[in-house]
């Protein structure tokens, strides 16, 4: 068994482009239709599938863009989260929260791109004990609350 997310942009063709411009994806397979428009792109980025449908409004198939945003947020594990975010902000991606160390342990930051989902870029760097995050994550959220 598997998840695999299944992303709803207003153009798959042109998702699939930015995505791989922005975190090495790689085309897997491609539904074209009449006119030029694309049904579905499926990308692999990394290990991990992902699949890319075109909006159909008629449908209620609809993107971040036309329901006023996402409450989903994909995280990409890599070795290498700066150079991954640098590549990201360069191909057009807007920072959500800047990457920085984390007291978590990771190398961590989130973006959001130009069809409206949201990513954490993410390098672990260092184990910490639950005990320690949730702590931490207590002196936080509570003087925030």
């Amino acid at each position: 068994m598997s998840v695999t997310p299944h992303l709803v942009v207003p153009e798959a063709g042109a998702a699939a482009t930015w995505y791989e411009r922005a975190f090495d994806a790689r085309e897997q397979s491609r539904v074209p239709l009449p006119g030029g428009k694309v049904m579905t792109v499926v990308l692999q980025i990394g290990e991990s599938s992902v699949h890319i449908a075109s909006e159909f409004p008629q449908a209620a198939i609809l993107s971040p863009m036309s329901i006023g945003g996402t409450a989903t947020v994909l995280q990409i594990n890599t070795d290498d989260a700066d150079t991954l975010w640098e590549q990201a902000m360069s191909a057009g991606a807007t920072v959500e929260h800047a990457l920085a160390d984390q007291f978590w342990g990771e190398r961590h930051g989130q973006l959001t791109d130009p069809f409206g989902h949201r990513w954490n870029i993410a390098q672990r760097i260092r184990a910490v004990p639950d005990d320690e995050i949730a702590a931490a994550a207590a002196r936080i959220f509570t003087t925030q609350a």
